[in-house]
Parts: C-alpha cells; structure tokens; sequence
C-alpha cells in the first residue's frame, strides 16, 4: 500500500486571485477607447487620426527607447503606455502640428511616467503631463480648433499638421468656438443633445459623451475601474453647477452643460481612474473625486481658462498620496477604544 504524502503551503495573503493581469486589464481600456477614437476620426477626419497615430507611436517608441538605454527589458507589451498615447492624442486639437504632438508624447512619458520609475510608479497621469507641457510652451496652438464634420475632413489632411518643427502653423480654416470658451466669454450655451453626441468643436476625445460613458460602464462592470472616482465627479460638479444656476442662471450654466462639455466625460471616465495616481481606498477614493469635482468647477466658473479638467487631475493627482494617508483603515485591535 502506498502512502501519499501531501504538503500544506501556507502563504500571505491574498489567497485568491482575479486571473485579470496588467496587460488583460489595460488591453480592455484600449478596447473601451476605440469607439471613443472612431467618433473623433468621423468627426475631424484625417486631422484626429494622424494626431491619434502621432501620439501613440511617440509614447509607444519613447517607452520603449527609455527601456532599452536603461538596459530594462521592454514594457510596451502591457498596453499601458498605449492608453497613454491614445489618451494624449484624445486631449489634443485635431490639427495640432504633428511635431509638437510627438514632442509632447516623448515628455509625457519620459517625465510623467519612466522618471518616476515606470508603471505603478507615476505620481502623475503620463498623458496629462504631455498635454500641460504643451499648453505651457504652445498656448495659440493649443486654442486653435478645426471645424468638427468638415466636407473634406476624409480628403485633405490640414496644413497645421504638416507645420515644420517651431515654424508658426497655418490653419486652414479655424473656429475658437468650442462651447465652453462659448459660454465663458460670450454667454451662449450650447445644446445638451450637441453635447451628448459629439456634435461640436473642441480636442478630439471632447466628442461622443454617451461613447465616454458606455467605455467607463464596461470597465466597472468588469472590475476594471474604480467606479466611485468619476460617480464622485459627477455628482460634485453636478450639485455645485445646479446650485449656482438656480442663485444665477444668466451667469451660471446649468448641470448638463456643466457634465457634458469639456473634457470632464474623457477625465473623470479614464485619467482620474488612473490606478497609479489615485487612492487605494474606497472613502478616499469618494475625497479625491470630490476634489476634482470642486477645482473642475472652480476653475471654469471662476478662472481666466474655459477648461479646468486637466489642472484638476493633475493637482488630485498630487494630493492622492496624502488622502490615502488620513484615510488609511484601522488595522483591527489597534488604537483607540
């Protein structure tokens, strides 16, 4: 008779684990995105989608590159610095000069993210990082938008795009009327229905906000989001922006405007939900989407910019660590009775 000997393995916790890697998460962003990018190709044509590919490639190979002068091996394959890239070109203006575009891929991902020592590391979201430095260097090219649902937007790519490298770019046809540079200096609100289905101008990811929210569904259906993060955002700004409308409807807009221009959709779905740059807890992760509801609403009431969404992020970004600090759980049997 044979004995069978068994062995107990005895290990920390956690003991059971989700089967859902890096790279299996982040593929299903992608995944949640890609509508998002073929709503802002329908609607700024060859424009959106040679910036889309710009971005990605300059954050893709910049990745790659800083991986390889560091003697690492390369980390491009777990998709995540693909969302960088898509979601970077998704901040930008359509006809942004292609150069300017990679020069703000290589900084965001380079500064924002290898610095701090690559992925789970990043204090700040990489694609963000890109984008503020380029508001910061190139603020007219920046404002500078194209007509969304041009005639020829499939025929001809816009002679901004092709600018040479620190010559000034010329558009070809241009229109500073996005709807909350609209409201904020003319005090013309722009219709809900425009808002929710893409039908205006602004970045290319400010487009289909009904396409936003079936990506940010998805995710948290399948765990893959923090849900309360943007739910918090939504809520904040939401409450705020009715309460100032209902003191001042002629100075204030109301809470649709307020939730679906912009970029806040874009933000609060995708960049705030940044695992690495957000908190781990769930009370803390309510606090840091409060915070980003207020300064989003601060800033585009109140400050001199349209747009707040992206110093929001950022300055959340920056407070995360400590919110998780002060909302740190009891470990139980310690402290206080």
């Amino acid at each position: 008779m044979t004995e069978h000997t068994r062995t107990l393995e005895i290990h920390t916790s956690p003991h059971i684990a989700s089967g859902a890697s890096v790279d299996v998460i982040m593929r299903n962003v992608v995944w949640a995105l890609l509508p998002v990018a073929a709503f802002a190709v329908y609607s700024f044509g060859l424009a959106a989608l040679f910036t889309l590919v710009a971005a990605v490639l300059s954050c893709v190979l910049t990745e790659h590159f800083m991986c390889r002068a560091t003697g690492a091996p390369t980390t491009v394959k777990d998709w995540s610095v693909t969302i960088t890239g898509l979601l970077y070109g998704l901040t930008l203006p359509p006809a942004l000069p292609l150069w300017m575009v990679v020069c703000g891929g290589v900084i965001g991902v380079a500064m924002g993210k290898f610095l701090f020592g690559g992925l789970g590391y990043n204090a700040f979201n990489p694609a963000l990082v890109g984008r503020a430095f380029l508001q910061a260097a190139f603020p007219a090219a920046m404002t500078s938008w194209t007509p969304a649902l041009a005639a020829e937007r499939f025929t001809s790519l816009p002679a901004s795009s092709l600018t040479f490298p620190f010559a000034a770019p010329q558009y070809d046809a241009v229109s500073g009327a996005t709807p909350l540079s609209l409201f904020k200096f003319d005090g013309q609100l722009t219709e809900t229905g425009d808002l929710l289905l893409g039908l205006t101008n602004g970045s290319s990811g400010e487009t289909c906000a009904l396409l936003i929210l079936a990506g940010g569904i998805y995710l948290a259906a399948r765990n893959m989001m923090n849900w309360r993060i943007p739910v918090s955002i939504f809520a904040t700004v939401a409450l705020l922006s009715w309460g100032f409308h209902l003191l001042d409807p002629a100075a204030y807009p109301p809470p649709g405007f307020m939730l679906f221009s912009g970029g806040l959709m874009l933000g609060a779905v995708f960049m705030a939900t940044d695992m690495v740059a957000s908190p781990i807890t769930a009370t803390g992760s309510v606090v840091y989407g409060i915070l980003i509801g207020v300064l989003i609403t601060v800033i585009r009431l109140w400050g001199g910019m349209p747009e707040g969404v992206m110093y929001a992020i950022l300055l959340a970004n920056a407070v995360s660590p400590h919110i998780d600090w002060l909302i740190r759980p009891r470990v139980y049997g310690t402290g206080r009775a």
